[in-house]
């Protein structure tokens, strides 16, 4: 569950008093997402997201977050603006905890992709890429090579516990990804979550990109790296090649790859299944059983991992 602390209605309409959006009429928690807290608000005049940013967010990068949200969605993306009060403020402090009331978008996540919702979610990672060449702020990514390195240092010797052959297989290819990887790509402000469940689609056109908590300044390659090993492969990390080569096809169409993009997208795309390996096998060995967030299997990144390494 995603419902952390707990907001009172009185404590919420005393909130929702600093802006012009109405009364409250009701509010529920929402239970998907693991690291913030999130209400349904509804009120006289409109629906919104109300998030608690929790523990696990660097407060210090919300700023950045907001105003990438807020120069999207001025771009016309489908993209949730962060809301100001009367005062200009969009970051406020709620119950503890650094809060922010966002714009509602309606659709829906879908659990099996098809073709179609593949070619969208590549063409709209494109029209981001685009939109946010004039975005000013920068965010290193905490999550690359170095960061890699940095996380299998801290799970060495309990890999294995994951499954036999898993450290092996991690200090390989951090190896092969630290003496190769690209430096010299175009980068820009990239999402770095793109996964299913972060777009909301009305039948099969997209109507919101959400969860924007990862994202920074990276090779833009790199962000379609991290989207076809989340896109084309099934909850257990089978291919769908069908959908990785639609998800490209969308993203070319918008944003021709260049030469070099190409060259490396399959390193890229050993890097993009090795992060998310690496912090799910992080999670999986340092979630006790009894806290609120549910696991994520990192076999199913690993059999990505060597789904590309054999291609």
């Amino acid at each position: 569950m995603a419902v952390y602390t707990q907001v009172s209605a009185e404590t919420l309409e005393e909130f929702l008093a600093e802006y012009d959006v109405g009364t409250l009429r009701s509010a529920k928690g929402i239970a998907e997402g693991v690291e913030n807290t999130n209400y349904f608000v509804e009120t006289s005049q409109a629906r919104f997201i109300l998030t608690l940013y929790e523990k696990r967010v660097d407060v210090a990068d919300l700023p950045y977050f907001l105003s990438l949200t807020a120069h999207l969605a001025e771009k016309g993306l489908p993209v949730p603006a962060p809301i100001e009060d009367r005062r200009g403020r969009a970051l406020q402090d709620l119950c503890g905890r650094k809060a922010c009331l966002i714009e509602f978008l309606s659709g829906v996540s879908v659990d099996e992709p098809g073709v179609r919702h593949a070619q969208a979610a590549g063409q709209m990672l494109a029209e981001m890429h685009l939109s946010a060449a004039d975005f000013a702020d920068r965010r290193p990514n905490d999550l690359s090579v170095a960061g890699w390195q940095a996380l299998h240092h801290e799970l060495e010797g309990e890999l294995g516990g994951i499954s036999p052959g898993l450290d092996r297989l991690v200090g390989d290819e951090l190896r092969h990804l630290a003496a190769c990887w690209p430096q010299h790509l175009l980068a820009g402000t990239v999402h770095a979550d793109l996964f299913a469940d972060n777009v909301l689609f009305s039948g099969d056109r997209i109507s919101g990109v959400i969860d924007f908590y990862f994202a920074c300044t990276d090779l833009l390659a790199y962000d379609l790296a991290v989207t076809h090993a989340a896109w084309a492969f099934d909850g257990d990390g089978a291919a769908r090649p069908e959908l990785g080569e639609a998800l490209v096809a969308g993203y070319q169409a918008v944003r021709p790859l260049s030469e070099d993009e190409l060259g490396a997208l399959p390193d890229l795309c050993r890097g993009a299944a090795l992060r998310f390996l690496l912090t799910r096998a992080y999670d999986w060995i340092n979630t006790p059983p009894t806290a609120l967030v549910t696991r994520k299997d990192p076999l199913a990144f690993a059999r990505r991992l060597e789904h590309y390494r054999a291609a």
